[in-house]
């Protein structure tokens, strides 16, 4: 039987191919492509300074009998500034995509063209659903960011205080929850779901009223640009949100960070057995069943450094994301 060595399947994986899958799981992951990208970490954790006590100043009042024990001869007062540290620490994703080696025989089959997709969508998927909902997160990971805006403060079910366009836009709706801890929304993320009710909502009545959160109603026949208050809404399809915990995140992500460790690895299997993991059971023997496999593996971790601000100095009380929740009825 003829056999294809690992060296002929390595040489159908062009070298800039690393590049292209981790363009591609940017972009298939809402969470990085919205996340603050800090240079590639040189080892396993990262240090972050973190701002965590604000430096005051004070009116020196030097005036003949309006002196205190505090500001005694118009002397000036001192203050501090202080820090504390976070880490980012770097975890594996990976993934192994078993292919027949009569698919690789084929000349003329872009293997690369059709495996890219599936292997950025799985990165993105397993990346978001970590960081949004903690979903299998490793422990050194910080909270997910629907787990930290509850704990926060920061989260409204829907119909808490009104219909949807109060629960978002009102004065203590989801984007006041966000301001009130000096934060404004830079882009929200939502659940697919939570598409069709932003699309029906109407001002007016809903027989003559024209679309809320549009950013323009033009008809249609053009496609919407989905935008609350201004700023962009995406809808991420990849199964990252699950619209049972969630419908509507609110964030600035400029203060959400992540940093790559060690940029996508791949490697190809000839001779491996793959076990189920649960089980323990062989789904596929490669040598046997005349197949390659292709094992794929990134290290990356993200932070919310959360620094203080003048508007809330308390850590506890203060967090950059805020989060609509679905109702029972939902």
């Amino acid at each position: 039987m003829a056999l294809i060595e690992r060296t002929n399947v390595e040489a159908l994986i062009p070298e800039d191919a690393q590049k292209e899958i981790i363009s591609e799981v940017s972009q298939a992951s809402a969470a990085m492509a919205l996340m603050r990208k800090l240079p590639n970490m040189i080892r396993g954790q990262r240090r972050m300074a973190v701002l965590d006590a604000l430096p005051y100043a004070y009116f020196v009042d030097g005036t003949p009998g309006a002196q205190t024990s505090e500001y005694s001869e118009g002397r000036k007062k001192t203050t501090n500034i202080e820090w504390k540290n976070k880490y980012i620490y770097a975890e594996e994703i990976a993934v192994i995509l078993p292919i027949s080696i009569s698919t690789l025989e084929d000349a003329d089959y872009d293997i690369w063209g059709e495996a890219r997709p599936f292997i950025a969508e799985a990165f993105g998927r397993t990346f978001d659903a970590a960081v949004f909902h903690g979903t299998n997160a490793p422990t050194t990971w910080p909270n997910d960011i629907v787990t930290g805006a509850i704990a926060a403060g920061n989260s409204l079910t829907e119909g808490d205080i009104g219909d949807l366009f109060d629960d978002i836009m009102g004065e203590d709706g989801l984007i006041a929850l966000l301001e009130a801890d000096g934060f404004f929304p830079s882009a929200y993320v939502s659940s697919i779901p939570m598409r069709a009710k932003l699309r029906g909502l109407r001002a007016g009545t809903a027989a003559d009223g024209v679309p809320m959160f549009r950013s323009v109603w033009d008809g249609m026949a053009q496609g919407t640009q989905y935008m609350i208050d201004g700023v962009n809404c995406t809808f991420p399809r990849n199964g990252g949100i699950d619209p049972t915990e969630v419908e509507l995140i609110a964030g600035d992500w400029s203060k959400a960070v992540f940093s790559i460790r060690k940029d996508l690895t791949y490697k190809v299997l000839d001779q491996a057995v793959i076990q189920d993991v649960t089980t323990g059971d062989i789904v596929y023997n490669l040598a046997q069943q005349d197949m390659v496999a292709l094992r794929v593996y990134m290290r990356l971790g993200w932070q919310v450094p959360n620094p203080v601000n003048p508007l809330e100095e308390t850590e506890a009380n203060r967090y950059p994301f805020s989060v609509l929740i679905p109702s029972a009825s939902s």
